[in-house]
């Protein structure tokens, strides 16, 4: 009979898990033996936790279905923590295994020893389970896998002993069973359809699954037939969209903007999505975005399927055979000039190729990033869903994994890119295709601007300095060199579009470090906040182009 180890790996590829990203340690030692004897599982290498994390989540978003970490006890656990609490936060399955000591040698309190349990929850509220003996291990594995795939996803997180790991007498567990979608009700539909076909202004709001392209259709053609307004959330997980796809118009990061853009409707319908509120508390504003005149519906929970209730919805409407508004072509034309943050995003729009990915990390130097690839070939954008920067690269990592055979894209900031720098080896190890571009603007923009937005009292050196990333500037393309990386710095917006071109034409991973200004700098920056606070008291027609301009 197989060990443990053996019969879990046999549990997970019958499951259909087929890549496992790691970083193990002692305990782990026999898991890493029986990835020898099951050709069905990939194994990925990486150099931080943190990249093995982010990189399950990229993964998962783009092949839709979980991958497979292993992490070394409590703390390999704690290093990986934040990408899992953004995996969390979008709803992503991923099946965590985390390694511990031997069941007997817990009660000597060995130096690695911690509560695994409790760190766990953190981000796996939803399953935690320590695999208490080798005959149990693939029931345990398998029920956590059933939930890390249910809707609405979710990190699910087994704890695997090592004598548990070892031990003789391991049974594989088939798969379970996969519980049927459930649509919205018929009296939800209904109430919401009066709600759409009453005089009132109505929006509706998408997130999760419901901004996949037969989502987005339905909800389309909602629109088209009923007049209502699309929204996306502000960070999806996953959003499909460019040329032949429905536009959806992303909320705002900044409270003021997204508020602006709420305030005109008195119905917002809320599919697979929660109500927006701001990311931060402010002094002062309100953190529940939603107008007090403005009533919320549910159409659908992330627990019910977003496409059958949309599509409910547009039966019950007589919309299901409207003709849908979809994004025409409209490539941005070839940048020229000084290079800023903005002309990278247009040199996107202007090349990408048709099924690009676009991981976007790139803070407030992606802020022209939407509108300048609205109008470009079909894509998909992964986004910091929650809110722990460090995620891109990584991201990136295992979007390339997930789907060999598509361009990826990673727009990452230059603080953001060192939190998971290490990710570039693993690129390299695995040759992947990705192009990740740097905004090195040498500096944390985007804190600049929330000590602006918070009121803390005017800053001086010493506040001023832990914000300042400009002494040393960090040399990214002698990083990625290190590692095995294809590195380029450039200064003006002509290396930058030979150096794509280049990327595009060369198998392999690539690092384009774009030195640009900030795109919010002194003057915007002590400009922006009270011009937001103005917006209230300014015309509509001025606060849209002042959206416009800020976060098109």
């Amino acid at each position: 009979m197989p060990n443990g180890a053996q019969a879990l790996m046999k549990t997970l590829v019958d499951a259909g898990i087929e890549v496992c990203f790691s970083n193990p340690g002692t305990s782990e030692m026999h898991f890493v033996a029986a990835l020898d004897n099951e050709p069905k599982m990939r194994a990925v290498l990486a150099l931080f936790e943190g990249v093995a994390t982010g990189a399950a989540d990229g993964y998962a978003r783009m092949a839709d279905k979980p991958a497979a970490t292993l992490l070394h006890l409590g703390c390999g656990l704690g290093n990986g923590l934040a990408n899992l609490h953004n995996a969390r936060k979008g709803k992503v399955p991923i099946v965590n295994i985390v390694g511990d000591h031997a069941t007997y040698h817990v009660k000597y309190n060995a130096q690695l020893q911690s509560d695994i349990e409790t760190v766990a929850r953190n981000v796996s509220p939803g399953f935690v389970r320590t695999s208490q003996t080798t005959e149990q291990l693939c029931q345990d594995a398998a029920e956590a896998i059933a939930a890390a795939k249910g809707l609405p996803g979710q990190v699910a997180t087994l704890i695997l002993p090592a004598d548990v790991s070892w031990g003789e007498g391991g049974v594989p567990c088939a798969p379970l069973p996969e519980p049927e979608l459930i649509a919205a009700d018929d009296a939800t539909v209904q109430a919401v359809a009066e709600a759409v076909r009453s005089d009132k202004k109505t929006a509706i709001l998408l997130g999760g699954r419901a901004l996949r392209e037969p989502s987005l259709m339905a909800a389309a053609r909602i629109a088209a037939h009923s007049g209502v307004k699309l929204f996306a959330e502000t960070f999806p997980t996953r959003i499909e969209r460019g040329v032949g796809l429905p536009p959806v118009e992303r909320i705002a990061y900044l409270a003021e903007l997204a508020t602006l853009q709420l305030s005109e409707y008195d119905n917002l319908i809320l599919v697979d999505a929660k109500p927006p509120v701001s990311f931060f508390a402010y002094p002062g504003k309100p953190s529940d975005l939603v107008p007090e005149h403005c009533t919320l519906y549910t159409l659908s929970t992330p627990e019910q399927d977003a496409l059958s209730s949309l599509t409910k919805l547009a039966d019950v409407l007589g919309a299901a055979s409207a003709e849908p508004e979809l994004q025409k072509p409209a490539r941005p034309s070839r940048p020229r000039g000084k290079l800023t943050a903005e002309k990278v995003c247009k040199a996107l729009g202007h090349m990408m190729p048709e099924n690009s990915i676009i991981v976007d990390e790139a803070i407030t130097s992606g802020l022209m990033l939407n509108a300048m690839t609205a109008g470009a070939p079909r894509h998909d954008i992964i986004t910091l869903t929650g809110g722990a920067i460090g995620q891109g690269l990584p991201s990136a990592t295992g979007a390339a994994i997930a789907c060999p055979d598509r361009p990826v894209y990673a727009l990452i900031g230059d603080g953001t890119a060192m939190y998971t720098i290490q990710a570039l080896w693993t690129m390299a190890r695995e040759q992947l295709n990705v192009t990740s571009i740097i905004f090195n603007n040498a500096s944390y923009s985007i804190l600049n601007v929330e000590l602006e937005r918070v009121g803390a009292e005017e800053a001086g050196d010493k506040a001023k300095s832990q914000l300042d990333i400009s002494g040393p500037v960090t040399h990214f393309a002698q990083l990625a060199q290190s590692m095995g990386v294809h590195g380029i710095r450039v200064h003006t917006t002509e290396e930058l579009l030979k150096a794509m071109e280049y990327a595009q034409n060369t198998p392999g991973p690539h690092l384009i470090e774009a030195i640009v200004p900030e795109s919010l700098n002194g003057v915007k920056r002590k400009v922006l906040p009270w011009l937001l606070r103005s917006l209230p008291s300014l015309p509509r027609p001025v606060t849209k182009a002042l959206k416009q301009k800020i976060a098109p």
